[in-house]
Order: structure tokens, then C-alpha cells, then sequence
């Protein structure tokens, strides 16, 4: 009898842990322990948009962040910046998890970043979102999301807000598989984007060669090759990634594209300073300062 109700103890409390665990994975995303602390008087606002995609056939989202002071001076034009999220995110992900209203305000605070707008894309394909898969940034089974981010997204910005036309000062860079994404999209969009970046992402995608862009940039012309500006970086928790990111850089050392690489603590998480979105918020500061260089060399001002 004690027996009987030991094991169907230890299966309740079994079941119950299942339980607990699938809720926190599949319908919480895996939260952070330890979030970032945000500050709540930016003075900015992060804001959905949504608009009819031809690529994908439905009403798409995507979030958007104007610089201080849009509305005042209706007569300036600003650079753009494209964030891709990760798996298991959505276009909230950015303002939801890795504090980014506190990072550009830091940014333009300390006249690092020029003011931008910036755009936090929905780059699930029509799978939805899952921690089980990465979403397909490419035109592929799933949907031409490639095509939503690289060419439609782009000309909707362009339409609706104050932007400098010019590919030099617009940007795309992601975090996890939206540093793929970003490469994996603007290597062939390099008529919209000159300025790529990733955070602990990766290069060689198993669906094969057309998706990896370790192969892909090898194919750029020279004069391709002149125009790309690139930020990398991974963390040193996450092997695998780090391996991949420390092999695309020295790619672009050998084809003499301009680009900075670093491999910093922590990684892919969910508590600790350098874990998670820890990590990913600390390191968008870099990313995006870097990004504010290359605006300020072609003539942008804080």
C-alpha cells in the first residue's frame, strides 16, 4: 500500500513538472529569470503596425520606433535600422524582452547612434511561431519571407515614414537565427541594406548552401564587397555559434570585407548578466554604436 502511494505520488509530481515545463517553453517562450531593468522615461514609444504583404499573402506586423523629435521637424529624413528576432519571438520581442527603448535612448543620449528608425519586423513564416523550429528567413515552403523583410517591408517604410533612400544608411541585423536571418536576407537585398550585423548567430543553415551565408557572401562582386559594413559578435557559452561566427569573419578577412568581430562572456540563457536577454541587450549597445559609426561616415549627424 505505501508502495502504491509513493509511485502514484512520484507520478503526480512527474506530471505536474511536465506540465509546469510545457507552459513555461511552449506557451511563456522560456521567459528570463532576470530581465533587463528598463527605465521607464525614454521618451519613447514602440508602436504595432501592420500592412496587406503581397509575399505572404496576409496582413503582416511590425513594430516601429521613431527617433526623438519626428513630428517636430517635418522637413528631416532619417536612417533606418531592421531588427530580426529569434525563435520563438514575435515583433514585440525587442521592446518586450531586450529593453531596446532603453538602449536607444542610452544611444542618443550619448550621441553613439544618430537618430533612426528603427523596425522590429515579424519574421515568422506560416508555420507561426515555436520554440521547436527557427523561422525561415527565406522564400522557401513556408512562405517568401525573404521577400517580406529584403524588398516589401523595405518600400512600406519608405511610404509611411521619413527615410533617407540611400542603402548606406539603412541597416539589418538580428539576434540567435535573426542573425542568419539578416545576412541570409541582405547579402541579396545589398541595394537596400549596406550595414549587416548578428548576435550570436549563425552562418551555415541546414537547409542548404542557397540559405548560408557563408557561401553567399563568396559570391558578391567586388564592388558588393566595397559597400558592406559588418558587425559580429557571439558568446563564448554558446559553442556552436561562436565556431560559426568566428569562421564567416574570417571569410570576410579573406574577400577584404570591412567588419569588426567579437566573441564576448555568456550567451543564450536564462539567468546571469551575460545570459539571455541579458546578453543580447547589453550587446545591441555595440552593435547599434557600430551602426551609428557608419551612418556618421557617410554624413549623418547626431
Amino acid at each position: 500500500m505505501k508502495i502504491s502511494k509513493f509511485f502514484i505520488s512520484l507520478v503526480g509530481a512527474i506530471a505536474l513538472l511536465i506540465t509546469v515545463g510545457y507552459y513555461y517553453v511552449f506557451i511563456l517562450g522560456a521567459p528570463q529569470l532576470d530581465p533587463p531593468q528598463e527605465e521607464t522615461n525614454t521618451g519613447l514609444k514602440f508602436q504595432l503596425a501592420s500592412f496587406n504583404s503581397q509575399a505572404m499573402g496576409t496582413v503582416r506586423n511590425y513594430g516601429v520606433i521613431l527617433p526623438p523629435g519626428y513630428n517636430k521637424n517635418q522637413q528631416k529624413r532619417y536612417p533606418v535600422i531592421f531588427l530580426l528576432h529569434g525563435g520563438h519571438d514575435n515583433a514585440r520581442a525587442f521592446a518586450d524582452k531586450y529593453a531596446i527603448l532603453d538602449v536607444l535612448h542610452e544611444l542618443y543620449q550619448t550621441k553613439k547612434l544618430p537618430p533612426s528608425i528603427v523596425i522590429t519586423p515579424d519574421g515568422n513564416d506560416n508555420r507561426g511561431s515555436s520554440p521547436l523550429y527557427d523561422p525561415d528567413y527565406f522564400d522557401g515552403p513556408n512562405g517568401k519571407i525573404g521577400t517580406l523583410i529584403g524588398s516589401e517591408l523595405v518600400q512600406v517604410v519608405k511610404s509611411r515614414y521619413r527615410t533617407l533612400e540611400q542603402p548606406q544608411f539603412w541597416a539589418l541585423g538580428g539576434l540567435s537565427s535573426g542573425g542568419w536571418g539578416a545576412f541570409n536576407i541582405g547579402l541579396r537585398y545589398l541595394n537596400n541594406f549596406h550595414i549587416l550585423f548578428s548576435h550570436s548567430g549563425y552562418f551555415t543553415d541546414s537547409n542548404g548552401s542557397q540559405n548560408s551565408p557563408q557561401q553567399i557572401v563568396q559570391q558578391l562582386s567586388p564592388e558588393d564587397r566595397k559597400q558592406l559594413r559588418v558587425y559580429l559578435d557571439a558568446g563564448a557559452n554558446d559553442i556552436d555559434l561562436l565556431a560559426s561566427t568566428k569562421a564567416f569573419h574570417e571569410t570576410l578577412s579573406q574577400l577584404g570585407i570591412v567588419h569588426v568581430f567579437y566573441a564576448f562572456p555568456g550567451g543564450h540563457g536564462l539567468s546571469g548578466a551575460d545570459i539571455g536577454w541579458n546578453y543580447f541587450h547589453k550587446h545591441l549597445k555595440d552593435s547599434l554604436s557600430y551602426v551609428g559609426e557608419q551612418f556618421k561616415k557617410f554624413g549623418i549627424t547626431s
